[in-house]
């Protein structure tokens, strides 16, 4: 095995999730039990530090169509809002709206895009799944139904003031020519837009959910930066936002065009302060999964021996990891209730838990086992009423919310 990032073949084993199907893999009945199952290994590379999967799930298969929305949630459409109205005014703000150019790497059903189109930015999105980019056309986003990479750069011919990459940048297969695609096609003065889960927040919050076969790097600051400058790029400011349970936004620009804020400093000096970099932070971690595999199946065996209806709270790709590596399925969880409509009347791959819509009349479970805690604000919220009539919230990941 080589390194993802900077070639090495100086990697160590960190984390052994077993063999998982690959998680966005939701089945029609017809096809439950005929789903391929992959290892899932987290390997740290000791020179450059960055952890990643060893086993590659073509990106045709993950990426070709899928059934994953941006705009189901409101937390993240808020978020992607906030990161148009932010990286405007702070690098384009004497600049005709109307000639900003803005690229969206993985814009799904163009979510992000919209909050751009609202400034009357010229957009362009690339997405790879054909279902989510037909969705982003009908709904008025430009977009390309193909895999970014450098060759597409170079067929476009087009430069940016604005590229973004929420959530796709460690999805990369073709990593090394997705960068220098950027690097091609960011203007001379552009902001790349770099939107990571954060790696070190991942180890805090215990989110190893996080980790799938989508998902094949995880980045800290440190360990991207190598990335970045190898392809002419660095990061120039940084900061950690809440979204996702702690997902880093990163501006980069060509490098040495901008100088490093402090802020971006100061996070290095705590990564660096916190040994977020080292392999004995993931060997750790590997542990406390183990423990809190014990906990959460004694805390459902509890319930089931108290005669409590358990429903699973959302259908979130991450969930599946969890539930695979944990055991949980229809012993303990009835349904997992969704929003995502094209989720409907599937089952989860590997456990076989139905899918069923939020808005179908379900009979209120006792306990909701909520997989989908990166939304966990909006959830409580928006279920009051449920909670106040006894119905509990349980969140085997609780994010936290403040500080680094």
């Amino acid at each position: 095995m080589y390194c993802r990032v900077c070639d090495s073949n100086n990697l160590v084993l960190a984390i052994d999730l077993g063999l998982q199907p690959w998680c966005n893999n939701f089945l029609r009945p017809d096809q439950v039990g005929k789903e391929p199952f992959y290892p899932l290994r987290v390997f740290y590379c000791n020179d450059c530090k960055t952890a990643q999967l060893d086993y590659t799930v073509p990106k045709e298969l993950m990426f070709g169509d899928h059934t994953y929305l941006s705009g189901v949630t409101k937390s993240l459409s808020n978020h992607f809002e906030g990161i148009a109205d932010q990286s405007l005014s702070l690098f384009f703000s004497n600049i005709d709206k109307k000639t900003i150019n803005v690229l969206d790497i993985g814009s799904n059903d163009g979510t992000q895009l919209k909050h751009f189109q609202k400034h009357g930015c010229q957009v362009l999105g690339v997405e790879s799944s054909k279902t989510t980019a037909s969705i982003a056309i009908d709904a008025g986003v430009p977009t390309i139904n193909r895999f970014f990479n450098a060759e597409l750069v170079t067929e476009l011919n087009r430069k940016f003031h604005i590229i973004n990459a929420a959530g796709v940048f460690f999805h990369l297969e073709e990593l090394h020519s997705a960068a220098d695609g950027i690097k091609n096609a960011l203007a001379d003065n552009g902001v790349f837009i770099v939107q990571f889960l954060y790696m070190k927040r991942i180890v805090e919050n215990l989110a190893f959910d996080q980790i799938y076969h989508e998902h094949l790097l995880y980045y800290n600051l440190r360990t991207i930066d190598v990335l970045l400058k190898r392809h002419g790029l660095e990061a120039f400011d940084a900061y950690l936002a809440p979204i996702h349970g702690g997902s880093m936004i990163a501006f980069v620009t060509h490098r040495g065009k901008r100088d490093i804020s402090s802020r971006l400093n100061d996070l290095y000096s705590h990564e660096d302060s916190m040994g977020a970099n080292e392999l004995s932070i993931y060997l750790d971690f590997a542990k406390r999964i183990e423990v809190m595999k014990k906990e959460n199946l004694q805390y459902l065996k509890q319930k089931k021996l108290e005669g409590k209806r358990i429903y699973g709270m959302g259908a979130p790709v991450k969930g599946n990891t969890l539930l695979n590596y944990f055991g949980i399925g229809t012993q303990y969880l009835d349904v997992l209730v969704e929003k995502n409509s094209l989720r409907d009347g599937l089952v989860s791959p590997g456990m076989h838990i139905p899918v069923v819509m939020e808005n179908d009349k379900l009979v209120p479970p006792d306990v909701y086992y909520v997989l989908a805690w990166n939304f966990k604000k909006e959830i409580l919220g928006n279920n009051q009423e449920l909670i106040s009539n006894g119905v509990e919230f349980y969140f085997p990941v609780n994010p936290k919310e403040d500080g680094l």
